[in-house]
């Protein structure tokens, strides 16, 4: 149908349709609008009635807490108070027993004042009691105080000594008794661990000759032979009335076992000239020193120290030909080092440490002919020089008691030198050597003042001294012995050791009639 079939009523109706439309369509979003403002206001409604009972249920819970925070507090305040009313009462108990305590120290108080009072009233009178004693004493005794006094004093340190005397005496014994017994132990143990064999050789200074008839050739045509021999070995040679032997004197036990190896060659060889006794002495030489290298080799590995210095070596093998009172000085070395080694095993010392300061203590004595001092210290210095420790250097040095021992194994190498040296059958001495050295021993004693009387007893190895008692009295006996020990150590060479006994005796006689 097109715009001209359409005419105004049908417009008409088209534009009220369209108002009707539109104010239909406000209606709606009107009523739709409120509606949703009304849902919204009850909605806030609502929400504020629901925030009020949540104000009013926090208003009456804080009420609550606040009443219970009061409630305890005011319980705690009760409790307080209830304590401090306690402690009042017992401040206030304590504060009564002190002032009753104060009370009865006031009253001892003037008590002791009043005894004090006494007191020295009485003293006061016992001083004027002990003066007027004094006097009488004085005029009884006709002493002065200070005579009194002085006799006095004399009286108690006469028994003080005494007393003081004895108790040393008794102290020491003690300790003696429970040493010896130890050392004793030890000792003899050491000594049947080690069997060793008695003195059988001495320094060999004469050679056997064939016959009477060698003795001119050895000396040569115008002495030429024994001439070239004396200068080859540095020996002199002894030809005398002797049948069928000469003897060898030397300084130097080495040169000596040169010179008598030689010999011995040209007296089996038979061919005796100044050319051959050259030849045959450097060959006795060579000989020798491979002996001492061997020597010094064997002590080294029978005692069981793995190196030495080949210097230290030498010079052990070069004691295999020196002696001392006829014991072979390297035996007693060797000797020495097993003694020790096993009193350091017994005691829990170094036994390697003692081992070796027992095995080189008598180095020394390989080249003290051609030094001066003692072979201890020589000895020392020698060890020093080829690096060896202080504790061996200490060892070497101290076992004559010359240097003070520094460690116990020292101490141990020193009592197996003693041991091994005064040992039965390890040493002997000439007659002549022996009763000089007890001459010796008992002249040391009678130099000091008090002795009576000395004994050398038990061949030397004990010194008995009495003494004259109304000069020595126990306590000055006992120094004196320390120091007769002290003077025979510094003064005399001995094997072994030597025991000083000083004797008091005070004796009192009468006779009845």
């Amino acid at each position: 149908m097109g715009l001209r079939g359409f005419g105004l009523e049908d417009f008409f109706v088209v534009l009220v349709g369209m108002a009707l439309g539109i104010v239909l369509g406000y209606l709606v979003k009107h009523y739709l609008a409120e509606a949703k403002q009304r849902s919204t206001r009850a909605k806030a409604e609502r929400l504020l009635e629901e925030a009020q009972t949540k104000y009013k249920e926090m208003i009456l819970a804080a009420r609550d807490e606040a009443l219970r925070i009061r409630d305890e507090a005011e319980a705690e305040v009760r409790k307080k108070r209830v304590d401090l009313q306690k402690e009042e009462a017992r401040l206030q108990r304590r504060r009564d027993a002190l002032d009753h305590k104060m009370d009865r120290l006031e009253n001892r108080e003037r008590k002791l004042n009043q005894r004090q009072s006494k007191l020295d009233r009485l003293r006061n009178e016992l001083e004027v009691m002990k003066e007027e004693r004094v006097r009488e004493l004085e005029r009884i005794s006709r002493m002065s105080v200070e005579e009194a006094r002085q006799v006095l004093l004399q009286t108690v340190e006469e028994q003080a000594r005494q007393d003081m005397a004895r108790m040393i005496r008794q102290v020491e014994a003690e300790a003696r008794e429970a040493a010896d017994q130890r050392a004793r132990e030890i000792i003899v143990t050491a000594v049947q661990r080690l069997a060793s064999e008695e003195v059988a050789e001495t320094t060999v200074s004469m050679v056997p000759l064939p016959s009477d008839e060698m003795k001119g050739r050895i000396i040569g045509r115008g002495g030429r032979n024994i001439r070239a021999f004396e200068k080859a070995t540095g020996v002199d040679v002894v030809v005398d009335d002797t049948p069928e032997a000469v003897v060898l004197s030397c300084f130097d036990p080495v040169r000596r076992e040169i010179a008598r190896v030689a010999l011995n060659k040209l007296i089996l060889d038979g061919r005796i000239h100044p050319a051959r006794i050259e030849k045959v002495v450097a060959k006795a030489r060579e000989e020798v020193a491979a002996v001492i290298q061997e020597e010094g080799e064997r002590a080294m590995h029978e005692v069981g120290i793995p190196s030495l210095h080949p210097e230290l070596i030498r010079l052990l093998g070069r004691l295999r030909f020196r002696t001392s009172y006829g014991q072979n000085v390297l035996q007693h070395s060797i000797e020495t080092a097993h003694l020790a080694a096993m009193m350091a095993a017994e005691l829990g010392a170094d036994v390697a440490l003692a081992k070796e300061g027992g095995l080189l203590h008598d180095i020394g004595k390989a080249v003290d002919q051609q030094r001066e001092g003692a072979h201890a210290a020589i000895g020392a210095e020698i060890a020093r020089r080829l690096g060896k420790s202080e504790a061996i250097v200490n060892c070497i040095a101290a076992h004559h008691g010359e240097t003070e021992p520094q460690s116990l194994e020292a101490i141990l190498v020193e009592a197996a030198d003693a041991i091994s040296g005064a040992r039965p059958g390890a040493r002997r001495e000439s007659l002549e050597t022996y009763l000089k050295r007890v001459q010796a021993l008992e002249e040391v004693a009678n130099s000091f003042k008090g002795v009576d009387q000395s004994y050398a007893i038990q061949a030397g190895r004990e010194i008995r001294i009495i003494v004259k008692p109304q000069d020595i009295d126990d306590l000055t006996a006992i120094r004196l012995s320390k120091d007769i020990a002290k003077k025979v150590e510094e003064s005399l060479e001995y094997p072994g050791q030597i025991k000083v006994t000083v004797i008091r005796e005070t004796r009192a006689v009468e006779y009845a009639k």
